[in-house]
């Protein structure tokens, strides 16, 4: 059975860090993209970073450009986001996503995605 867990969410103050982690389990496959989206109270589910399996490619929302980094570790089978500069903006529960892919690019569109995990909260205030 396929499982996305995710870990590190937390409160940071305005101009912290974090650094989110999922770890995928239950599948034998290498072609999958994944993906991290967030959605605050009241608004829709929106894409924040995504990464190819390769690793090579990778695309961010304009909100988090130039702050949040996303990297992968296939042989773990993890993805990690780490976050700078964080905002109040930011504060979400944040959401990674896995779509069994064989191309070699990945997408920021929650529709894509087949599998998701649980969630983890992350608030930024002061």
């Amino acid at each position: 059975q396929l499982q996305l867990v995710e870990s590190g969410g937390g409160l940071v103050q305005p101009g912290g860090s974090l650094r989110l982690s999922c770890q995928a389990s239950g599948f034998t496959s290498d072609y999958y993209n994944l993906g991290w989206f967030r959605q605050a109270p009241g608004k829709e589910r929106e894409g924040v970073s995504c990464i190819s399996r390769s690793g090579y490619t990778t695309y961010y929302s304009d909100s988090v450009k130039g702050r949040f980094t996303v990297s992968r570790d296939n042989a773990k089978k993890m993805v990690y986001l780490q976050m700078n500069s964080l905002k109040p903006e930011d504060t979400a529960v944040y959401y990674c996503a896995l779509e069994f892919s064989s191309g070699r690019l990945c997408n920021l569109r929650p529709t894509s995605y087949t599998y998701w995990g649980q969630g983890t909260q992350v608030t930024v205030s002061s």
